[in-house]
C-alpha cells in the first residue's frame, strides 16, 4: 500500500505473543507492529491513531523496560466512557497492540490466552490511559497532549472548503500533505514529554 515515508520512521514494536507461538502464528510468538498497522486499522492517519500509537508503545517500553512486552498480560483502563469522543478509536488501536478486549475478544485454551476483560472504561485514573501488568502489578499511566503540535494554519480553511464542495483537487492534496505534516510532527515527537506524558504509580486492577 503506497503510504508516507514517515510512516515507516514511526517507533515501532514487538510484541510476545504466547497464543500466536501455541497455535503456530508466528516463530518463537514474536509480532513486530508497525505504524502502518494501526492506520490500516483504523482506514487512516491522523492525530488521534499517532497519539494512541504512541501513547500504547511508550507505555509498554515503561513496563517492560529489559524485556519483550507480552500481548495479553496487559490490563487497558481509559478514563473515559467508550463512546466520548475518539475513545473508540484510541481503544481499537490500543487493543490491537495489546491483545485487550472487554468482552468481544478470544475466549482462551483451557483457562489460559483469555483476552477478555483486560480493558474498561470510565475508569478514575489519573491520565487518559491507565496499563498494568497482569503477573507483576507494575502500571503506568499515559497521556497525549495534541495542542502541544498545533495544525499548520492553512490546514483548516482548506478543510472548511473540502467540506463546502469548494476545494479543488490541487486544494484537497494540500491539506493532505499538510494534515500528515502534523501527524510525522507528532510521531517524531515520541520522546518529548510534553506530547506523550508517563506517570507513575497507576491505578491497577492486575491480579
Amino acid at each position: 500500500m503506497p503510504h508516507p515515508e514517515f510512516f515507516n520512521t514511526a517507533p515501532a514494536i514487538t510484541l510476545y505473543d504466547p497464543l500466536a507461538e501455541l497455535l503456530g502464528a508466528a516463530e518463537n510468538g514474536l509480532i513486530e507492529y508497525h505504524y502502518l498497522d494501526a492506520v490500516k486499522l483504523a482506514g487512516h492517519s491522523c492525530p488521534t491513531v499517532a497519539g494512541a500509537w504512541l501513547m500504547t508503545v511508550k507505555a509498554l517500553q515503561a513496563l517492560y523496560p529489559d524485556e519483550t512486552p507480552e500481548r495479553g498480560n496487559v490490563i487497558v483502563e481509559f478514563a473515559e466512557d467508550a463512546v466520548a469522543g475518539v475513545t473508540g478509536v484510541i481503544a481499537n488501536v490500543v487493543s490491537l497492540i495489546t491483545g485487550a478486549t472487554t468482552d468481544t475478544g478470544f475466549k482462551g485454551l483451557g483457562g489460559r490466552y483469555d483476552r477478555r476483560h483486560l480493558m474498561a472504561f470510565g475508569v478514575d485514573v489519573p491520565g487518559e490511559i491507565a496499563f498494568a501488568r497482569r503477573d507483576t502489578g507494575a502500571g503506568i499511566v499515559a497521556a497525549f497532549n495534541a495542542r502541544s503540535i498545533p495544525m499548520p494554519e492553512a490546514a483548516m480553511p482548506l478543510l472548511q472548503a473540502i467540506l463546502a464542495g469548494r476545494a479543488s483537487p490541487e486544494q484537497a492534496r494540500t491539506f493532505g500533505l499538510l494534515w500528515q505534516a502534523r501527524v510525522r510532527d507528532i510521531l517524531a515527537a515520541a520522546d518529548d514529554p510534553a506530547v506523550i506524558m508517563l506517570s507513575e504509580p497507576a491505578v491497577s486492577r492486575a491480579t
